[in-house]
């Protein structure tokens, strides 16, 4: 807190993309904790409002209903204030949902190796994930995604680290996030 009784955090909505498995929600929940903001996840707000699993929204109404879902909360997030949003891993692959959300604030995008994701998924029931080499999928789903992921604002790498360590980087990334931001606005501006 400063001298006014305020929190000092570098933003007030930041929200976290990246493939399945590398630590969104929970780097996500300790984020907004550290910085003292609402934690919303996004799979979890679609399956409170459609009544139904992510599975179940896969296997009853398809990929192309539950994409429909991930625009609509896109578009309510980000009216959002004081809140660290957890994004689905296909949130941010579509191109709609990457603008919206990049005009809105930094969006931080967590990486993990294959073998990491697999690990960290090997006991869920992913729809993505239903495949005879989940590894391969897992692989080939990540190449086809990274073009998207790198247009993130900042990247973290939440391979074999604790989760205390990847929010303090992620702190002071958002930090000098918020200093060059604060720089731009008044670059060409005198003082004269």
């Amino acid at each position: 807190m400063n001298a006014s009784g305020l929190i000092e955090r570098p933003v007030s909505w930041v929200a976290l993309a990246g493939f399945m498995g590398t630590g969104k929600s929970r780097i996500g929940w300790e984020l907004s904790r550290a910085l003292a903001l609402h934690f919303v996840d996004t799979d979890k707000l679609i399956t409170r409002v459609v009544g139904k699993s992510i599975p179940e929204v896969f296997a009853h109404e398809g990929e192309g209903y539950f994409r429909a879902c991930e625009g609509e909360v896109v578009q309510r997030v980000t009216r959002l204030e004081h809140a660290v949003v957890s994004l689905g891993g296909g949130t941010f692959v579509h191109e709609e949902n990457r603008q919206v959300l990049l005009s809105r604030g930094p969006v931080v995008v967590l990486w993990a190796t294959p073998e990491t994701i697999l690990a960290r998924t090997r006991h869920s029931d992913r729809p993505l994930l239903r495949a005879p080499d989940p590894l391969g999928r897992i692989e080939a789903l990540m190449t086809e995604r990274e073009g998207a992921y790198r247009q993130g604002t900042i990247h973290v790498n939440s391979d074999g680290r604790p989760s205390e360590e990847i929010v303090e980087e992620i702190i002071e990334r958002l930090w000098n996030y918020q200093d060059a931001v604060y720089e731009g606005a008044f670059a060409g501006v005198s003082n004269d």
